[in-house]
């Protein structure tokens, strides 16, 4: 254990420096690079293309094969560029991912911060779900992410010290539940966000749904936890307006769960979901086992 742990020791410290230089890389050569890492992904690795050409299939039987094929060339882009735009928040100045990333009705949320209820963002993999943090810069309550724990300690760290920055803090999937109910219960205001968009474990599932048409079991923990402590839910959907830029804009999903059908406000998530799909497909990270679980 102890050579495992000395090992991911020695992985970070030689790949952080890597990192870092990326991170302070000025915006046109970042992109530059990119393209050369787009080139090694996609044209010379494959990665996980075979996963992505399937999702295409099962999602947009609609289009030709030539029309999934540019979509596809596309996404391997964005997901090269979204990657780099990750590295970059480790250096990234204030004022430079708030002139990126624009919350356009963001008196939305301020309105439901004054209910006095905390909030739950329910929100997809797609185009910059990373910047959404920024959004940490103008709200009151405490922003907590929702993510799954990285294998390596000290990449796990650093991911814990670059969100710090946005006055955000991130829990595990295992440290949701106590977290929220702790903050309920000492009646501290905060705001979650959920990437509800994924696919769970059977086993761990009480709710199919059709999503891009297709029968998949989905989370259902947002709207659960928003309904025992009593939150708010907002979908927040981002666009990608050009290459570096983003907009984001929010609605509201319910200003009272508790009241809503069991079920009703995910569903609700999914057709949201794939609206922002179908508007431009190559934004959604295609790269995940989306429909592993079909029926």
């Amino acid at each position: 254990m102890a050579k495992l742990k000395k090992m991911k020791y020695v992985i970070y410290l030689l790949i952080y420096p890597f990192l870092w230089c990326i991170s302070i890389l000025p915006f046109p050569i970042l992109y530059l690079f990119s393209d050369f890492v787009y080139l090694i992904l996609y044209r010379t690795i494959g990665y996980r293309k075979k996963t992505v050409r399937e999702n295409l299939r099962l999602a947009l039987p609609h289009l030709s094969k030539k029309e999934r094929l540019i979509i596809e060339k596309k996404f391997y882009s964005h997901l090269c560029d979204m990657f780099l735009e990750m590295i970059k928040t480790m250096s990234i100045s204030k004022e430079e991912i708030c002139k990126r990333y624009v919350f356009k009705n963001f008196d939305l949320y301020q309105e439901l911060e004054k209910q006095d209820k905390s909030i739950a963002i329910m929100c997809a993999h797609y185009a910059s779900y990373e910047w959404v943090v920024s959004m940490n810069y103008y709200t009151n309550f405490k922003g907590y992410g929702i993510y799954k724990k990285i294998k390596n300690p000290y990449f796990d760290k650093l991911v814990h010290s670059i969100r710090s920055k946005y006055n955000a803090a991130l829990i595990t999937t295992k440290e949701a539940i106590p977290t929220i109910a702790n903050n309920y219960r000492n009646k501290i205001l905060s705001t979650y966000g959920f990437a509800s968009d994924q696919s769970p474990k059977e086993n761990v599932t009480n709710h199919f749904s059709k999503f891009m048409g297709i029968e998949v079991p989905v989370y259902t923990g947002a709207e659960m936890l928003s309904k025992k402590y009593n939150m708010n839910v907002i979908f927040l959907k981002t666009k990608k307006v050009k290459r570096g830029y983003y907009e984001a804009t929010m609605e509201i999903l319910s200003e009272n769960a508790k009241e809503v059908p069991n079920y009703e406000i995910t569903d609700q998530f999914l057709r949201l979901v794939e609206q922002q799909i179908y508007e431009a497909p190559e934004y959604y990270l295609w790269t995940h086992k989306r429909w592993k679980h079909k029926k």
